[in-house]
């Protein structure tokens, strides 16, 4: 078990690690709501590493005119769109954190419009000879998105934290808890296939340092693989 603010290295359990060394070294970033994970993908960033969030590229599929906001709004209803006719996602989230089935079928709808997206911007982001590429996925498992990296980071933290969190970030302590709980064993499932696992909890600089050694070891990790042939 990671430590209180600290990495384990699981040896990549499930990741090839074998990289081409003319393209980036890919990241992915997953872990529970309310652990961190887009802090550490903005520590990662001023790091060097290119990000690619998978819930901003959400938001653009499902922007007003794309195909998939009209295939969120027939199964969900017009009750999910503000006036403007934009997706009113605090709405959709009331309904699918409440009811499993509902949230799966949104994520049907909208991680197969949301992947090729994620392709052209790390296609982009090698293009322009990022270093390293993070995507940061709270589905990056059941997205498909880990089999694209070579190494997959789990942030986590502890319970409580993960509640104060949320709750510090307006989400009502009672909508806190439903989203909690309907990730259920999310760690213990993703763990397995986890490289490193990273625990945020606690004093928010040793957790910094501790993702900053991480990505110093990924990257001189990355850059012992020989060439592919």
């Amino acid at each position: 078990m990671a430590s209180r603010g600290s990495v384990s290295d699981l040896g990549g359990l499930g990741v090839s690690h074998r990289r081409d060394r003319g393209r980036s070294l890919r990241i992915g970033l997953t872990g529970p709501i309310g652990c961190g994970k887009s802090t550490v993908s903005r520590w990662l960033a001023e790091r060097g590493a290119r990000v690619i969030d998978a819930d901003e590229e959400a938001r653009a599929v499902t922007a007003p005119g794309e195909p998939a906001l009209s295939r969120v709004v027939a199964r969900f209803g017009d009750a999910i769109l503000r006036p403007n006719g934009t997706l009113d996602r605090a709405a959709l989230g009331r309904i699918v954190f409440a009811d499993p089935t509902a949230l799966r079928d949104l994520e049907a709808i909208v991680h197969p419009a949301v992947r090729p997206r994620i392709l052209a911007a790390i296609a982009r982001a090698e293009a322009g000879g990022a270093r390293a590429v993070v995507v940061e996925a709270i589905k990056l498992v059941e997205g498909g998105l880990a089999e694209l990296c070579d190494e997959v980071w789990l942030v986590t933290c502890g319970r409580e934290e993960q509640r104060a969190r949320l709750v510090g970030r307006g989400v009502p302590p009672a909508d806190a808890d439903q989203r909690i709980a309907l990730q259920g064993d999310i760690v213990e499932r993703l763990r397995p296939g986890a490289t490193r696992v990273l625990d945020t909890s606690g004093d928010e600089d040793r957790a910094r340092a501790w993702v900053e050694r991480a990505y110093d070891e990924a990257i001189a990790r990355s850059n012992r693989i020989p060439r592919a042939t």
